[in-house]
């Protein structure tokens, strides 16, 4: 029964393809990501130049982001992430085409990294608010566990593959594998039935710019004015900015530090993508996963990044890497997931813009702020900087959820009150564990 209860969004035909497409895309991902990172070291040798690169990539997120938002709540998510995936494939075949021919430089990275990003402003509220199109509101929260148990499975074999092929062969070999893979998800998009999704009703399209912006601040009004789903966008946002910049500070532990190059880079990323993978899955397979995981996660992953900060053996930073992936994955899934069981239908796109958001801003401003301290006073005590901050956000996390602790146990009872996370539809009726509500 337990393995069913784990595996129910599968009952979905259009959520099959999905993940088909996705199991095999996100692996050209991850190894896109290593390799990224890899090429960028070897072109500066200065991991400043990461944090950089980073808010090239993620910058457009940030300014755009909740624009991305208002545009996943009115088109169709479908035919959106069409455009948005077949845009990043041409990205990605154009980084292979400069890497393969050795002309590539570190602005064409930058470049090739904002246009991404600014496809991902749309993508990631687009994708995110598509899950319960696919799946219907009782299986979103598994279909949640699952998108991230299969996200973070991808961080084992594309950072392994990806450190062993740069090894091995050229760092150009990366991209084009990456560029590949995205025909499989775009392949699942267009062989899904428009008939079997659950479309919610668009929005009625601004017209001003005036709208725009009131559009936009009816998603950041409900994050505000709901206790949980600020909580949980506020402890992801301030520990994945301090406590989550492994692709910034990876690459020269490795390379500096470690001494174990690129090859011992890949199976680093891959032991965060293992500690990942359990603890997504256990998010998946849980009935329904309890708000206080958010904090426990942020605490994990800061004991984690203690351990790391201070190993110099490339075994016992194999298992820190796995324990820190562990727990920023059990509080980034579990903070998704309350969002999803908490948003009405017609504002999904927009707070889930509102926390895709934060999380993808989180990386630049960390990104920039941990390479500039690695840069300086060298990697280990960036490491150990952000572990303290990420294990500071956990216990404000925990004493935060003591003040909600009533909300908190009906949120696990599956009976919560509109006035606590909004689990009343419009109508009045009792949602159970998914409801709709009216922003407040």
């Amino acid at each position: 029964m337990t393995s069913f209860q784990g595996a129910r969004a599968f009952r979905h035909r259009n959520y099959r393809l999905f993940f088909a497409g996705q199991a095999i895309s996100l692996v050209g991902t991850w190894m896109q990501q290593v390799a990224q990172g890899w090429l960028v070291l070897q072109l500066t040798h200065d991991p400043l130049w990461l944090g950089i690169v980073s808010v090239a990539q993620f910058g457009p997120v940030i300014i755009f982001g909740l624009f991305g938002g208002v545009i996943a709540d009115q088109l169709p998510k479908r035919k959106t992430l069409i455009a948005t995936q077949t845009t990043a494939m041409l990205l990605a075949f154009a980084l292979f085409a400069l890497t393969a021919t050795h002309v590539v430089q570190v602005w064409h990275v930058m470049v090739l990294g904002a246009l991404l990003g600014i496809s991902n402003a749309v993508d990631m509220p687009a994708r995110q608010s598509f899950a319960v199109e696919m799946v219907g509101r009782d299986d979103v929260a598994n279909a949640v566990g699952l998108n991230s148990a299969l996200f973070n499975a991808s961080r084992v074999l594309g950072p392994a593959a990806a450190g062993l092929l740069i090894g091995a062969f050229d760092i150009s070999i990366a991209f084009l594998i990456n560029g590949i893979s995205f025909v499989a998800v775009i392949i699942g998009y267009l062989a899904m039935r428009d008939s079997e999704l659950r479309p919610v009703a668009p929005i009625a399209r601004p017209r001003s710019f005036g709208a725009v912006v009131e559009n936009l601040a009816e998603g950041a009004r409900y994050v505000r004015s709901t206790p949980m789903v600020l909580l949980a966008v506020t402890i992801v946002g301030l520990v994945a900015t301090f406590g989550m910049n492994f692709q910034v500070l990876i690459p020269p532990l490795a390379d500096s530090v470690l001494n174990v190059g690129a090859s011992g880079y890949g199976f680093l990323m891959a032991a965060s993508g293992i500690g990942s993978t359990i603890a997504a899955l256990w998010v998946a397979f849980s009935r329904r996963p309890s708000p206080s995981v958010i904090a426990t996660g942020a605490i994990a992953l800061g004991l984690g990044s203690v351990v790391l900060a201070l190993s110099s053996a490339f075994g016992l930073s194999l298992l820190a890497m796995a324990i820190a992936g562990a727990g920023g994955i059990a509080m980034a899934v579990t903070a998704n997931t309350t969002i999803q069981l908490s948003v009405p239908d017609q504002l999904r796109g927009r707070v889930m813009s509102v926390y895709t958001t934060v999380f993808a801003g989180s990386v630049p401003a960390g990104g920039l702020l941990m390479g500039a301290i690695a840069g300086a006073w060298g990697v280990p005590l960036a490491l150990m900087v952000g572990a303290l901050l990420s294990l500071a956000c956990g216990v404000g996390g925990w004493l935060w959820l003591r003040r909600l602790q009533p909300a908190t146990r009906r949120l696990r009872a599956g009976s919560l009150a509109a006035a606590d996370i909004g689990a009343i539809d419009p109508e009045g009726r009792s949602a159970g564990v998914i409801g709709r509500a009216r922003p407040r």
